[in-house]
């Protein structure tokens, strides 16, 4: 079935080809970013939590993901529960490439694949979540307990998650269908089938309760963060250089889209330099590159033509 998706492109070869094959090796684990379960978007009877074109599709579909994970990765790392979870049990230092592309997939799975699908990608992700505990020191020096499936760490991670995305496709993405709030609005079912509690449904609420945890005290820098920070800055990349000097400008990009007093407490200063006009020309290159082949919503409309073709008339 999924073998019909006709984007209607001419593959290059050559440079951009590299390029495509390294960013898809990233994001999905599959040089041509069409593993199992991205052909399986244009699979399924439903059309999925998330209108076609609306605000979810268009803002994750934006270049502007490819900084927003960096900064939702640094912004995590403040919470000591939820970077404690991430000491203790994430492999990312040893295989950051599969992290990643665990992460894409849960993103890329619920924004467009059917209902059926993004319940069984988010029934993987908490299972693992169930086994994922232990203890960390919080910021008032108790040692306190924590499980990844508390409504404190989820709700945390929902927020930085959504903050991150939103904030960044306001910066190198066009507008977004319905506006902010329509983003968040619809986001918020991730939160739900996540078990957040309440997530919040508007620009103004998502801010509001980000900063309420800074304004609680829960937030801090510590070693462990130190530690986050330094490898986030340079992760390995193998034998590309080119990866690896435009990842320092998203990384630089990422730490500019962070409010100040959270960069403070990540230890982090903006770069003197025009690293959000120097993104954009990266992000433009990432884009041509990826628009070589089908994509994510390629797969993902293809399901929704078929279910509109055998839709009863009248």
């Amino acid at each position: 079935m999924t073998e019909t998706v006709d984007t209607g492109r001419t593959r290059r070869h050559g440079p951009i080809a590299g390029v495509r094959a390294r960013v898809l090796t990233a994001l999905s684990g599959d040089p041509d970013g069409t593993p199992p379960w991205v052909r399986e978007l244009a699979e399924g009877d439903d059309a999925g939590f998330f209108p076609e074109d609306g605000a979810a599709w268009v803002v994750h579909g934006g270049m502007g993901t490819m900084v927003a994970g960096i900064r939702a990765l640094l912004m995590q790392a403040l919470h000591p529960g939820a970077l404690a979870g991430v000491h203790d049990w994430s492999r990312y230092r040893e295989d950051p490439i599969g992290r990643l592309s665990g992460t894409v997939r849960w993103v890329i799975c619920l924004t467009y694949g059917s209902r059926a699908q993004a319940e069984r990608e988010t029934a993987r992700v908490g299972r693992f979540h169930r086994r994922v505990n232990g203890t960390y020191r919080a910021t008032d020096g108790e040692e306190r307990t924590y499980s990844a499936t508390d409504p404190d760490l989820v709700e945390w991670v929902h927020l930085a998650f959504t903050d991150a995305f939103l904030s960044c496709h306001q910066t190198w993405g066009g507008e977004i269908p319905g506006g902010a709030d329509a983003y968040v609005d619809e986001w918020a079912t991730a939160g739900t089938l996540m078990r957040v509690t309440d997530p919040p449904r508007s620009e103004a609420e998502l801010r509001r309760r980000r900063d309420d945890f800074l304004v609680r005290g829960i937030l801090r820098r510590d070693e462990r963060v130190d530690d986050v920070v330094r490898f986030l800055r340079r992760p390995p990349f193998r034998g590309s250089r080119s990866m690896s000097l435009a990842y320092r400008v998203l990384f630089a990009s990422a730490v500019a889209t962070i409010p100040r007093r959270y960069r403070a407490l990540l230890g982090l200063r903006r770069s003197p330099l025009p690293v959000v006009t120097a993104t954009r020309l990266v992000l433009a290159i990432v884009e041509r590159a990826l628009d070589d082949g089908p994509r994510s919503q390629d797969f993902a409309r293809e399901r929704l033509r078929r279910l509109e073709a055998s839709a009863p008339l009248g």
